[in-house]
């Protein structure tokens, strides 16, 4: 079997598939508590480096998604796929995963 590099350039989502780069998770509270790694909540938002081209509907033309590359988004705690590439985390997810545009 061949070996694959993947990289972000080289993943292209398909369908209504958002490709999105995980933000960092908070390393202390409010108070200013410092947490370790295992303690620290999963983040929610991130920032979108790719789109599939959308959904295709039942008259086969193709519905735009919501999002563009670059907007940084809140989504599901529980949705997607992880994927770490180049030591970066990312998630690949649904647009419907997606809760809202952070401005």
């Amino acid at each position: 079997m061949a070996a694959v590099s993947l990289s972000v350039s080289t993943v292209k989502p398909l369908g209504d598939r958002i490709f999105i780069k995980v933000s960092e998770a908070e390393a202390k509270t409010a108070g200013g508590i410092l947490l370790p790694d295992n303690a620290q909540e999963k983040p929610q938002v991130g920032e979108v480096t790719a789109v599939g081209p959308g959904k295709r509907s039942d008259d086969g033309t193709r519905q735009e998604l919501d999002v563009k590359v670059g907007d940084k988004v809140l989504y599901s705690k529980y949705a997607g796929t992880e994927v770490k590439l180049a030591g970066e985390e990312y998630i690949l997810l649904s647009e419907k995963d997606i809760l809202a545009v952070v401005a």
